[in-house]
């Protein structure tokens, strides 16, 4: 007898998830309404791209990713290479986004959302998305290799813990740094209100190839609940470009109205 495609569908995502995600919480809109409200946009408190921003509402911020990378000796030695001859310029000037963890640390605001077993993280910088499913699923066993990784998320009372894994190598380690991380680095976030107009978010990256400690920093970012995300189109007045050699460049002209 063959299964009907919807019930093999069920039954494979009931092997997947492990839980009744109804039971967990932000299962469902009921018990959303019950978790701390990190709805909304937010920008780290470096400022970035709001000129008019009052400077009462900025601060010092940490912008960028950690400095206290402690390299293994082949990641040193790798570094060393790129800092001998670095490249004429980055992946992200030519519209390739940075991955995680520096898509979270760009100056550009996010916006979290609340969905019944996902929080959904959107990022203005390149229009990424990030999806942290917090259903009670499992990393797949080999993940696709991604940017921004597979995220899996679950609540500590008050906290968002958020756990990923399988980045593409096409990232770096830091920006930057020179080095690309390895297949095995591993990236946990914990989400917090400090309070109901300040979220910090303390990320710990560990990577054993490629660092000899894991490196943590906590990025703190201002709500701004009148603000909506803009359109990020990165090649829309792209001055940097990459000519049939190669070689990568910059166009300076003014341009005419």
């Amino acid at each position: 007898m063959r299964w009907p495609v919807l019930a093999i569908l069920m039954a494979a995502a009931a092997t997947c998830f492990g839980a009744d995600a109804s039971k967990l919480p932000g299962g469902t809109w009921a018990t959303i309404a019950q978790l701390p409200d990190m709805n909304g946009v937010w920008e780290i408190t470096f400022g970035g791209r709001r000129a008019a921003q009052s400077s009462a509402t900025r601060g010092a911020g940490d912008f960028g990713p950690p400095q206290q990378f402690v390299l293994t000796p082949a990641y040193a030695a790798l570094q060393k290479e790129f800092q001998a001859n670095p490249p004429h310029d980055s992946p992200m000037a030519n519209c390739v986004p940075p991955g995680m963890p520096g898509i979270m640390t760009q100056p550009y605001p996010i916006e979290v959302l609340y969905t019944p077993g996902m929080v959904t993280v959107i990022a203005e910088a390149f229009m990424q998305v990030r999806h942290i499913y917090t259903d009670g699923r499992a990393h797949p066993d080999d993940p696709d290799l991604t940017y921004n990784g597979n995220s899996i998320g679950h609540w500590e009372g008050d906290t968002l813990v958020v756990d990923s894994v399988g980045f593409t190598k096409d990232t770096p380690l830091g920006m930057n740094m020179g080095v690309k991380h390895s297949e095995k680095m591993h990236i946990v976030e914990r989400f917090h209100l400090a309070d109901p107009k300040t979220l910090e978010i303390t990320t710990t990256i560990d990577d054993p190839e490629a660092l000899t400690k894991p490196v943590t920093r906590t990025t703190t970012y201002a709500r701004h609940p009148d603000w909506t995300l803009a359109e990020y189109i990165c090649q829309q007045n792209n001055r940097n470009f990459v000519d049939a050699s190669g070689k990568a460049g910059i166009n300076l002209a003014v341009p005419k109205n």
